[in-house]
């Protein structure tokens, strides 16, 4: 389930794209499917990282090597990258749960070259607080998210540190219901009907994507999406 749209990203042969705190590696397989790129996917999970390096690796061979692909585990707030590295740089929800997102969105800048495009996703404020509000140990659990952020709040923290704000996106409407759901019942459950029947309809959906539930998806987003995704560019 991609959460970036990435026709909104001019993505060209010999690019760097950086996906940080790629986790099994949804975007940055997406970006080196879409072009012959220099792919890092970065995280804290060494058993995510390995899951996104293996599937990078069996791509680049499927397709003759056609880049570079590297999984590095790292911390967002001390990237390991000299400045202006990338020509991309995606961070998707990873912002949410970090104590000093001030100290990662720099870092963020830091290595995206003059030009280049930044995007950032967090859960949207309206549907992360109803999960809060059902429960406590959704967002209490170690490595959980710390923050709620209002759409302004995100803007100005990107902006802030010299992101040019190009457009917003809110996507995965029809995931919120199952997130509350799973908050109501507890959200580490695995034996609750109601949750697993959801998510064998959201699984169906992302598989087929029925004509239906696409249009459902997009009347829901506006009014509940569970993310919101800004597209930003670095300033020359």
């Amino acid at each position: 389930m991609l959460t970036v749209d990435f026709e909104r990203l001019d993505l060209r042969p010999g690019m760097r794209v950086l996906d940080a705190g790629c986790g099994t590696g949804r975007h940055i397989c997406e970006a080196f499917r879409r072009a012959d790129i220099t792919a890092v996917g970065l995280d804290l999970s060494e058993e995510d990282l390995r899951k996104a390096g293996g599937t990078l690796w069996v791509m680049s061979q499927e397709n003759g090597c056609r880049g570079a692909v590297m999984a590095i585990k790292s911390d967002v707030t001390r990237l390991p990258f000299p400045d202006g590295a990338f020509d991309v740089v995606i961070c998707s929800e990873v912002l949410e749960h970090i104590p000093d997102n001030r100290k990662a969105v720099s870092e963020l800048m830091r290595v995206l070259r003059p030009g280049g495009d930044l995007v950032v996703s967090v859960p949207r404020w309206l549907p992360e607080r109803i999960c809060w509000a059902l429960s406590e140990a959704y967002h209490n659990e170690p490595g959980g998210h710390i923050r709620i952020y209002r759409k302004r709040e995100i803007r100005r923290l990107l902006e802030d540190a010299g992101a040019a704000f190009r457009g917003i996106d809110y996507r995965h409407g029809l995931h919120a219901p199952y997130w509350w759901l799973k908050c109501l019942v507890g959200h580490k459950r695995e034996d609750s009907r109601p949750v697993n029947l959801y998510k064998r309809f959201l699984e169906w959906d992302i598989m087929e994507k029925p004509r239906l539930t696409v249009i459902l998806d997009r009347m829901l987003n506006p009014l509940i999406a569970k993310s919101i995704v800004l597209y930003l560019k670095k300033g020359c």
